[in-house]
């Protein structure tokens, strides 16, 4: 193969056939095909975009690079969701438990947070001893057992993604849809799945600023999905104000925690039982019943224990993991809540150090806001609007002003 002409094929608009395709992401991952080289490629596709057939055999060729979940005889429904990310989206930690209460599996490779949209993994590790390195066996092995894993990507699982990613990251590449649906259908279709329903969100606090761009991408992942022979059902979502009232990764836990026992925001709750009922089929009432026995909270107690998590520090994690500084934050209008802007509230949160500019840079698990007001909410001149948590007071008093531009009043 010539990689150069491969590449400039797809440069003038051609379509690369399935035996290149695979050869570059086999070579990449060998190192045959240089980082500038497949940078270049990244590039075209860009400009040129792919076929649904090139986009699918793009996605099996990266999740056939390394190792992937494989189930043996008969076993219940394997299932799972996929977030493309917002300010205070915590869904994944209440779902997960919530559908292994279901009869399904759910083996959840999640990531961690980059920019202003928060991981799941960031979130779990501000639990006490919580691992979320796991191999793919001990995996399985804990599916088996409780129906349940909450877990990083290995090196080995779909490395091509991984090479490709830190590529896109550094050139300019990375709002391609082909390349967007690669990157998430690899890793969530090594998986194995029987059936996944993806959230893809809109608006200031999304990747995705449209609900036209939303729906693009909600297409081409469904027909890449159904391609490869697994149901994909999509949600298109709004991401204009953050999801419940806490934003930060130990408070998106406490309040997770107590949504698990069904004391949780009614936009949270909402989210979760659309989706929970997508995948595994049991009504939203029956669902909303788990929630409110305490069942759910009873399994993600024992997920916690089983990877290596102190589940009595679940009741204490609030006071576990305080900032140095807590401070209210008050209105300085009265009327009823606009707007409170989801971005905004995002790049705050980041630059209190709940997040990460860059993959290198550590977070903060105690940082971030709660007791956030939500929109249409009326507000008098001096309620408290939300809560600031802080590292320090000149990071509060940052953050305080940040977030009262944030917020519109009317």
């Amino acid at each position: 193969m010539h990689v150069p002409s491969l590449i400039a094929h797809k440069r003038d608009g051609g379509i690369l056939a399935e035996k290149d395709i695979r050869w570059l992401i086999r070579g990449f991952v060998a190192g045959d095909v240089t980082e500038a080289q497949m940078s270049a490629l990244a590039m075209a596709i860009f400009f040129r975009g792919m076929t649904v057939t090139e986009t699918a055999i793009l996605t099996s060729a990266m999740l056939e690079s390394g190792e992937r979940f494989c189930f043996a005889g008969e076993h219940p429904p394997v299932v799972d969701k996929h977030s493309t990310g917002g300010i205070g989206d915590k869904v994944s930690l209440i779902l997960a438990p919530l559908v292994a209460c279901c009869d399904c599996w759910i083996p959840m490779v999640s990531g961690r947070g980059l920019g202003i949209t928060g991981g799941t993994l960031d979130k779990l590790e501000s639990i006490p001893g919580f691992r979320v390195g796991l191999r793919i066996e001990e995996a399985q092995e804990q599916l088996k057992q409780m129906g349940v894993v909450m877990m990083g990507q290995t090196e080995q699982f779909c490395p091509a993604d991984k090479k490709l990613y830190a590529l896109r990251d550094v050139t300019g590449t990375v709002p391609s849809i082909p390349l967007i649906t690669a990157s998430i259908m690899s890793k969530k279709l090594a998986e194995s799945l029987d059936r996944l329903v993806l959230d893809v969100k809109f608006g200031s606090g999304a990747f995705m600023k449209t609900r036209s761009q939303a729906e693009e991408l909600a297409a081409a992942m469904k027909a890449v999905g159904e391609k490869m022979g697994v149901h994909v059902m999509a949600h298109i979502n709004p991401m204009e104000e953050p999801l419940g009232h806490a934003v930060g990764n130990a408070l998106e836990v406490v309040e997770s925690l107590a949504t698990m026992r069904g004391e949780g925001p009614p936009d949270l709750v909402a989210l979760v039982l659309a989706q929970t009922e997508t995948i595994t089929g049991v009504s939203q009432e029956k669902l909303a019943g788990m929630l409110q026995s305490g069942m759910v909270f009873e399994m993600f107690s024992k997920l916690v224990t089983a990877q290596g998590g102190d589940a009595s520090s679940l009741s204490d994690l609030a006071k576990i993991q305080a900032a140095p500084v807590v401070r209210d934050v008050f209105s300085a209008a009265s009327g009823v809540v606009l707007r409170v802007d989801a971005g905004q509230v995002g790049q705050a949160a980041l630059e209190l150090g709940a997040g990460r500019g860059k993959a290198s840079d550590r977070i903060d698990p105690r940082v971030g806001f709660d007791a956030l007001i939500k929109v249409g909410q009326p507000v008098a001149t001096g309620d408290r609007i939300a809560r600031v948590h802080a590292a320090d007071e000149l990071s509060a008093e940052r953050a305080a002003v940040a977030l009262l531009s944030s917020l519109s009043v009317g």
